[in-house]
């Protein structure tokens, strides 16, 4: 598991994603009331194969919104997807989430950025995407996106809907009791998901980080083309 961003990029981070992470850790520290079955660290990284998977599986819905074909999608791209899906989200809302998701400023959602709208999408758990979610065949993919919010509880140890990196230490201690070198991982797996530096990490922060841990590059579909 190598270092999570590429490309010398630098995330953005805009005022116009506050919004949108009251809402996750709104979602987050009620999720958290309902407990997790995860029991380590390890357990998770056990499902890195499987998650991989699944979530790869999301490119054939991924080629479907991305109308021209170039390998990202778009704000307006976005937009027509939530029409047709009858996805009644605001403007300002669908702006918002594509905001949050296009954390390199590239005016598009590539393939890993795709995967986490999918599953903040599945966070934020409005009636009208559950069904939306049905409809564009996703239903079998819910129990990948719980496995991820799960792990994400487990790490948010005092369930405050952010991750500290006392919590990402005593998560990997628990894991790797005795072996001096678990708070130095800690650490790693920490700077690795702490993206804006701010020594939180948010549950998108969270997901953008597992997306390369498992295997799935910002840079996939360039690779793709080659």
């Amino acid at each position: 598991m190598g270092g999570v961003i590429g490309k010398g990029d630098t995330p953005r981070y805009s005022s116009a994603a506050t919004k949108l992470e009251q809402k996750m850790v709104d979602a987050m520290q009620q999720r958290a009331q309902q407990g997790t079955s995860v029991k380590s660290f390890n357990s998770v990284i056990m499902k890195f194969p499987k998650i991989d998977e699944n979530l790869r599986n999301c490119r054939i819905i991924f080629q479907q919104f991305d109308e021209d074909s170039n390998g990202e999608i778009d704000q307006l791209e976005l937009k027509h997807c939530f029409q047709k899906l009858d996805i009644s989200f605001t403007d300002e809302e669908i702006k918002d989430l594509f905001e949050a998701c296009d954390i390199y400023e590239h005016m598009g959602m590539k393939f890993n950025e795709f995967i986490v709208f999918l599953c903040l999408v599945y966070l934020l758990n409005d009636p009208a995407v559950s069904e939306a979610r049905k409809r564009m065949g996703l239903g079998n993919l819910e129990p990948t996106f719980e496995t991820l919010v799960d792990a994400f509880v487990f790490l948010d140890k005092n369930k405050d809907g952010y991750v500290s990196k006392n919590e990402v230490i005593e998560a990997i201690n628990e894991t790797s009791a005795g072996e001096r070198s678990s708070g130095r991982i800690g650490v790693k797996r920490f700077e690795e998901m702490d993206w804006d530096k701010n020594g939180t990490v948010t549950f998108k922060e969270f997901l953008f980080a597992f997306t390369r841990w498992v295997g799935i590059d910002d840079n996939e579909d360039d690779d793709d083309d080659e």
